[in-house]
């Protein structure tokens, strides 16, 4: 199977999971449920569960990982719902479509991300109750993450530190967590369904920080360059909520130039893994060069 043919094969699974393990829309409350569907359906790359997909695929088969995938994806979209809200980054589109709190109501969209949240871990502890070990596992990866120190962690330093051009080490700082740390737990996860060992996670979870990097570079490149049409969210909104970039930070000639040391770092490392040509390597290249 040729590489963007698995990805779509990947996708698929991940739909799939999606619409699997999401409670149905016509569940009590029903204006709660068809606000969780509306986001966690309204499209995207389904970067995080392909990731995941990936990484289990590089070992052995263990349990069923679309389980695992669904939560993360549930995860990552309620991260999305709460990002878009107005005391956030106060976006009324995402993904083409209006946010969920323009869609329904601002108290929806914040009972909707908490929601998909506690559905995530839910998710992992019942669809692994027969590999307690492994559910468990997967639930401090997720949740180490999602935490405080991680995503959350990031999000709180990229609000404190607007208008306030902190420096390169700062920015870091955010995006590891902000952005990276999803990314590193998707492959972490995928390592643990598919029993890596502690070197090969070692290199996944390089992988995920290169991957991460990058894909945040590249989207601040797209704020400043492509239109809402192009990335289906409002773009200049970096600069609107003075924001500190990559771009703002080292300016788009640098900026490309971490985005390629990134992607040959990421290269090396899923050649060190894989062999070359793997998906993961297309998959790394593929983000330096996205255009939405």
């Amino acid at each position: 199977m040729d590489h963007p043919t698995q990805f779509q094969a990947y996708r698929t699974q991940a739909e799939e999971a999606i619409l699997q393990y999401l409670p149905p829309v016509d569940t009590r409350p029903e204006r709660l449920h068809a606000a969780m569907a509306y986001s966690l359906q309204a499209g995207g790359k389904r970067l995080r569960p392909i990731l995941l997909l990936a990484a289990r695929d590089l070992f052995a088969d263990g349990p069923n990982a679309l389980p695992a995938a669904a939560a993360l994806e549930c995860l990552h979209s309620y991260t999305l719902i709460h990002d878009d809200l107005p005391c956030m980054d106060d976006s009324d589109l995402r993904r083409g479509k209006p946010a969920c709190h323009v869609q329904f109501d601002e108290a929806t969209a914040v009972l909707a991300g908490d929601a998909l949240l506690t559905h995530a871990f839910h998710l992992l502890g019942t669809a692994y109750a027969e590999h307690p070990r492994t559910a468990a596992r997967l639930v401090a990866i997720l949740g180490e993450a999602a935490g405080s120190q991680r995503l959350i962690g990031g999000q709180m330093e990229d609000i404190a530190n607007e208008g306030r051009n902190p420096g390169p080490k700062t920015l870091d700082y955010i995006h590891r967590n902000k952005t990276a740390a999803l990314l590193t737990a998707s492959l972490h996860m995928g390592a643990t369904l598919g029993g890596a060992d502690e070197a090969q996670v070692h290199k996944l979870l390089q992988l995920g920080e290169c991957l991460g990097l990058t894909f945040q570079i590249v989207d601040d490149l797209l704020d400043q360059s492509a239109s809402p049409a192009d990335i289906g969210k409002p773009v200049l909104a970096d600069s609107e909520n003075q924001k500190t970039t990559y771009l703002s930070v080292y300016g788009p000639e640098e900026a490309r130039n971490r985005i390629d040391a990134l992607t040959g770092q990421a290269a090396s490392l899923c050649e060190s893994l894989a062999g070359p040509g793997s998906f993961l390597e297309w998959l790394a290249r593929k983000l330096a060069t996205r255009a939405t």
